[in-house]
């Protein structure tokens, strides 16, 4: 029985090493190997294509010939994809292949959202950059400022790193106006929206950005639209008939970048001792007032979104949640949002109604940052370290023998600030399809905003010693809109485009309705800025129920028809024109209507037969485009008409003998009936060029742009006016540049792709003319660098006819005399040469000169993404060259007299400065240095681990590092200055908010 059950298992095992010897052979002869070319339609051979087996590791890349060898068995399939063309799936039926690549016109076909609808990227004639989600910058950002630094020719974003506020300015090709805020800052429309608040949006919500660059492009939008129009679309929901839920958050960690180098209690010490320097406030303490007022700062941001549909409803939904602190004591940010979209279709598909809600509450707290010693920012550096933070009884150390000195940490305590929002805006939305060609769209929105200040200063206070003093600003600003337009879009003859556009516009404005109270003396700091009838005293004259509290409620209405026309042959020849025509309370009445309009056109060359030909471009278009545009922005309700303000009180007796005390009134400025519009016309011209099946592709700009009619505020006779000044349309301003970005994908293979973009802009700003024959001034003076013992004439710029703004006019710094004193050079008042004498006292009028000028020459933003099977890294340069900048900060702190005063100064003061000079901190060309960079804004690394289990789709985590390094010669604390506005590249010390290096680390996921 043995025997046989032995001969039974040898027997099978025989039988099942005889299978699988079978099995293997049958297995080797199925295998196949194949051979193979991939060639694009021309027959030219496509290197570095990937073949991978469906559904395996099994792959090669095509060689420097298109060609590959393969082995896979018969009847599997090849899947075919290269950056470009479109991804071919191929069974296997034989030895040998040849496959001929699609090419991918998903790029032209891309979808481009412009004003009051989209075309296709191959049919716009204007310059438009589109931003899409995924290439948005990544870090602790609330502003889509900030999103979009570096990603967009032309448009300049200089980054703030407080947490209170976003962007410290933003502007799109040159300045192009005298006034500031608003009106120096593109226009931006949220979802087909215009004019709606960025703080609504959340940037876990950004779809994309479509940035419109010159006037061809930007006038649809008229009166609004100078500074280039900015574009913003949300997620929507999704037609997959699945609910999507994602989640994303991160924690941050920002510690600042720089500190100032001052000296330390035994550096001061020893350098006054050395110079024979008496020390009036040595308390034997050794402080680090940096150490005392900074912290790291720890942030972290949450989004939870919902997104899903069908064909016919589709849905979105998202909460919000941002806490950001600052490096800053008694800095921190926190947000609540929410959004809620809903589109659905009626009346048989005809009719698609949509309809969104967003919401958003924050709250800020900040310190102080004004003049006159009263700024953290400020007195964290200036305060002697010498002295404790607090005295033996615990209070703050005070020394009130000092002028202008306050205790940094004393301010963070005991004077608050907080800046609290409630925002709400909702939108009704419906398209109704007349016919297969023609739509009405009609759009409602509504938008209301709430504001409350608060502001306490303790009985503690340093600065303030009116025992406990508190404020509270309310301020409304509500917004609604009606935008109704017609679209019709029809191909005739397969090769005739038409597209045509005609809408209305109405809109009101009821902003700064606000009522505040300023009370003071209270008996205890329990109740802070609640509970104001507490106090016992309210100053009528000097911040109580006054205009100092107190908004001027400005309703400003517009009206505008605007039509647009497109035209197409056959993809190859493109028209564009538009109009647009505003109307506006907000001019005078002689000027309340603007017309805006615009035309370009574009060729594609590529279309042609004799490139075609040539084999080598796979897209060439050129474009040229000329177009007029506003600038309304930042007007008020009253810029035009004449408004009259209290001006002090007189006392009036009654018939019954009481007398009672009224306002006296007085203009408070005058009515030009013909103030009008700010006008930018420009002109743009572009390539746009594609090569190697898109792996190579970019643009090429260039833009003249001249802003007429500027507003400026000039001085008149009062004999003539009533009051002193008057608004009028004067000047001129141009700006000239060109712009080019470089898209490529280096290298694409089965596991590794580096995909690079490099944009390069050169702007020249000139003011062309500030005066004419009634309204005339010779320069502006600007740029105050806010340095003790100069409060008057101290301003280093000047805007003056045929030079740019940002132009440095000060003195000239000449070294030391005899005495260790600074000298500076004498000029001809006549030449303006240097005389070969000079002065410890130059003359304002006489002895400036232009040195210098902050505009810069080039700007620069790269992008790298390298993609290693499931790794991605992503690293993003910036850079600035050519540009100059005052270093008011480092000229502040070169005081030597602030030694024997009992402050603190730079340690260079020990080295580069002599103890004598007592002009050491004089202004001149000593403070302006090269301001050029190159730096390594960010880097992240994150890994996707793609579906797990049945629940999750997929999951990211990533580590992101901002402000990673920087290579300049600029001493100051970061050569990323301020680059907007009216005063570019000051570096000031009172309201800087310190620039930070931040480490994050986040996740997204998807179920």
């Amino acid at each position: 029985m043995l025997n046989v059950q032995s001969l039974t298992q040898r027997t099978f095992a025989q039988i099942v090493v005889f299978a699988l010897l079978l099995l293997n052979s049958t297995l080797a002869f199925a295998q196949n190997q194949v051979n193979g070319i991939v060639t694009d339609k021309t027959g030219e051979p496509l290197i570095g294509v990937n073949v991978v087996e469906k559904g395996t590791t099994n792959g090669v890349i095509t060689d420097f010939n298109g060609q590959f060898t393969l082995n896979v068995a018969q009847g599997k399939t090849l899947v075919f994809s290269y950056v470009g063309y479109t991804t071919q799936e191929i069974t296997v039926k034989g030895s040998s292949l040849k496959i001929i690549m699609e090419e991918d016109s998903k790029t032209l076909d891309e979808v481009v959202v412009v004003g009051y609808g989209s075309m296709s990227r191959k049919d716009v004639t204007s310059s438009i950059t589109t931003v899409k989600a995924d290439k948005l910058n990544v870090g602790v950002y609330s502003d889509p400022g900030q999103l979009l630094q570096g990603k967009v020719p032309g448009l300049t974003v200089v980054q703030s790193s407080d947490p209170t506020s976003g962007t410290a300015s933003i502007s799109l090709r040159g300045a192009s106006s005298l006034r500031t805020g608003a009106a120096m800052e593109p226009y931006y429309v949220i979802d087909g929206i215009p004019g709606m608040s960025l703080s609504l949006i959340a940037p876990e919500d950004i779809e994309s950005i479509d940035v419109l660059r010159d006037a061809s492009a930007t006038a649809i939008y008229g009166s609004k639209a100078a500074n280039g129009v900015i574009l913003i679309t949300t997620k929507k929901g999704s037609k997959s008939e699945h609910t999507s839920v994602n989640y994303s958050a991160y924690l941050a960690f920002d510690n600042i970048a720089k500190r100032l180098d001052m000296m330390t209690a035994d550096e001061l010490r020893t350098y006054a001792k050395e110079n024979n320097i008496t020390l009036p406030n040595d308390k034997g303490a050794n402080t680090n007032w940096n150490d005392e007022v900074l912290r790291t700062a720890i942030s972290h941001n949450h989004n939870v979104s919902i997104n899903g549909g069908s064909e016919k409803t589709q849905y979105s939904a998202s909460m919000s949640y941002q806490n950001k602190q600052g490096i800053v004591r008694g800095t921190d940010f926190e947000r609540f949002g929410g959004r809620a979209f809903l589109q659905t279709k009626a009346l048989n598909d005809r009719l698609t109604l949509a309809f969104n809600v967003n919401a958003a509450q924050s709250k800020g707290t900040t310190v102080d940052s004004a003049k006159d010693g009263q700024s953290v920012f400020d007195a964290m550096n200036y305060y002697s370290p010498l002295v404790p933070v607090t005295n033996a009884d615990g209070s703050w150390y005070s020394d009130k023998t000092i002028s202008q000195n306050f205790n940094p940490v004393s301010m963070i305590n005991e004077d608050t600030f907080e800046n609290n929002k409630k925002l709400l805006q909702g939108t009704a939305k419906g398209t109704l399809d007349i016919t297969k060609d023609l739509k009405w769209n009609l759009s409602l929105s509504y938008q209301d905003e709430q504001y409350i200040w608060n502001e306490y200063h303790t009985s503690k206070s340093q600065y303030n010693t009116r025992n406990g003093e508190a404020k509270r600003i309310a301020t409304e600003n509500k917004k609604k809109i009606l935008e109704t337009y017609i679209n019709y879009d029809h191909t005739f003859a397969n090769i005739h485009k038409l597209g045509l556009m005609a809408g209305y516009s109405w809109e009101q404005n009821d902003d700064n309705d606000s009522f505040g109270l300023d009370v003071y003396d209270f008996y205890n700091d329990n109740t802070t800025f609640y509970n104001l009838n507490l106090a016992n005293k309210m100053d009528w004259q000097n911040g109580g129920i006054t205009s100092n509290n107190n908004g001027h409620l400005e309703t400003l209405r517009m009206i505008s028809f605007y039509g647009r026309i497109n035209y197409s042959f056959n993809s190859k020849y493109l028209l564009q024109a538009t109009i647009r025509r505003d109307g506006s309370s907000a001019f005078g009445k002689n000027n309340r209507w603007g017309t805006f309009p615009s035309a370009s056109l574009a060729w594609r060359m590529s279309e042609e037969k004799f490139i075609k030909d040539l084999n080598v471009f796979d897209d060439l278009k050129f474009r040229v485009g000329y177009g007029v545009s506003g600038n309304s922005l930042g007007f008020g309700a009253y810029s035009a008409i004449q408004t009259y303000s209290t001006s002090g009180w007189f006392n009036y007796t009654n018939a019954n003998g009481t007398q009672n005390s009224y306002h006296t009134l007085a203009a408070a400025s005058n009515a030009n009936p013909d103030l009008k519009w700010e006008r930018t016309a420009m002109l743009n011209i572009g390539l746009d060029f594609s090569f190697f099946g898109g792996r190579l592709g970019g643009t090429i700009e260039y833009y003249d742009k001249r802003t007429s009619d500027l507003i400026y505020t000039y001085e008149v006779s009062t004999n003539r006016y009533p009051f002193g000044t008057m608004p009028a349309n004067v000047g001129d301003i141009s700006n000239k540049g060109i712009e080019f970005t470089i898209n490529a994908t280096p290298i694409q293979t089965k596991n590794f792709s580096w995909q690079t973009s490099l944009n390069l802009s050169h702007n020249k700003n000139n003011v062309e003319s500030i005066s004419n024959s009634e309204y005339s001034v010779d320069y502006i003076r600007a740029a105050d660098p806010e340095i003790a013992g100069y409060s008057s004439n101290a301003d280093v710029q000047r805007i003056m006819e045929g030079h740019p703004i940002g132009t440095f006019y000060t003195y000239e710094w000449a070294g030391y005399n005899n005495q260790g004193v600074s000298i500076f050079y004498v000029h001809d008042p006549e030449t303006g040469e240097r005389t070969g004498e000079t002065t410890t006292d130059p003359e304002t009028d006489r002895d400036r000169t232009i040195i210098g000028c902050a505009q810069p020459d080039l700007n620069l933003g790269w992008s790298n993404n390298f993609q290693y099977k499931n790794w991605n890294l992503d690293l993003f340069f910036t850079g600035v060259f050519g540009q100059d900048i005052y270093n008011a900060t480092a000229e502040q702190y070169s005081n030597v007299s602030f030694v024997k005063e009992g402050r603190n100064v730079l340690k260079s003061v020990a080295t580069k400065h002599r103890a004598t000079d007592t002009q050491s901190q004089a202004p001149s060309n000593r403070w302006i240095e090269n301001g050029s960079y190159f730096r390594l804004s960010s880097v992240s690394l994150g890994y996707t681990f793609g579906k797990i289990g049945n629940w999750i789709n997929s999951l990211k985590l990533y580590a992101t590092c901002n402000n990673v390094f920087t290579i300049t010669g600029y001493s100051g604390r970061d050569p990323e200055i301020n680059l907007g506005g009216l005063e570019p590249g000051m570096d000031r010390r009172t309201n800087y908010y310190p620039r930070t290096r931040s480490f994050m680390i986040g996740l997204n996921v998807n179920f």
